[in-house]
């Protein structure tokens, strides 16, 4: 399969933050699905702001059922592996990006459109550098995830260079420079797009070793 999405990011995901998704797997997964309803929402968010673009439209109402269907499938693993609900505070990743972002059309719509790229190039990536390492249910969800955010990433490439043939290259390198910074730097907090965590905070979901998920005080078996 191509890799075309993985050209565009300005650094790889350091192995570091590998380890510790795979370590720290729950408190991935429940991570992974907040961004799955975001992924949904900036879809619809870009529908509403540009509604004559038909053609736009359709594609990212299509987009956004399909994400919703992702955030389905990982709830429902929730569920099947005994991981409890928790309410988890946004990392920087998102926030940091889009303090990177023009706010005002000409120029918004072209960021908007790149940097969800870039936000599906980092998710095809890492799905790729997850799926073997994770186990059943789990790595075969992910590797097919990794198939689904390609496909996400080359619609927004595509828009993007529509609405700006001649410049949206330049800007995307602009864009993916500051991306890499946040999903590189060191990080105090695990989260699907964070740097290499630091330290585990005390109150984390950890893996256990015998198959169940360690929490504090408890263990909950999948």
């Amino acid at each position: 399969m191509s890799r075309a999405h993985e050209d565009i990011l300005s650094a790889p995901t350091p192995a570091a933050w590998v380890d510790a998704a795979v370590e720290r797997w729950p408190e991935l997964l429940l991570d992974h699905a907040a961004c799955e309803k975001k992924a949904a929402s900036t879809a619809l968010a870009l529908m509403f702001s540009y509604p004559e673009d038909r053609p736009l439209s359709a594609a990212l109402a299509r987009l956004a059922r399909e994400e919703l269907r992702h955030f389905e499938r990982v709830q429902a693993l929730l569920h099947s592996l005994g991981v409890p609900c928790e309410r988890r505070k946004p990392g920087r990743y998102a926030a940091g990006l889009r303090a990177a972002l023009r706010t005002t059309d000409p120029g918004r719509k072209l960021d908007l459109l790149l940097a969800a790229a870039l936000i599906e190039a980092r998710s095809a990536e890492r799905f790729r550098l997850l799926a073997p390492r994770l186990p059943g249910e789990l790595g075969r969800l992910y590797a097919q995830l990794e198939r689904a955010e390609a496909r996400h990433f080359e619609r927004y490439v595509q828009f993007a260079r529509l609405e700006a043939e001649a410049d949206w290259r330049a800007r995307l390198r602009a864009l993916a420079a500051r991306e890499a910074e946040l999903a590189t730097a060191p990080d105090t907090e695990l989260r699907f797009h964070s740097g290499a965590p630091v330290l585990h905070a005390n109150n984390s979901l950890q893996a256990n070793p015998q198959g169940g998920l360690r929490l504090p005080g408890r263990v909950t078996r999948a």
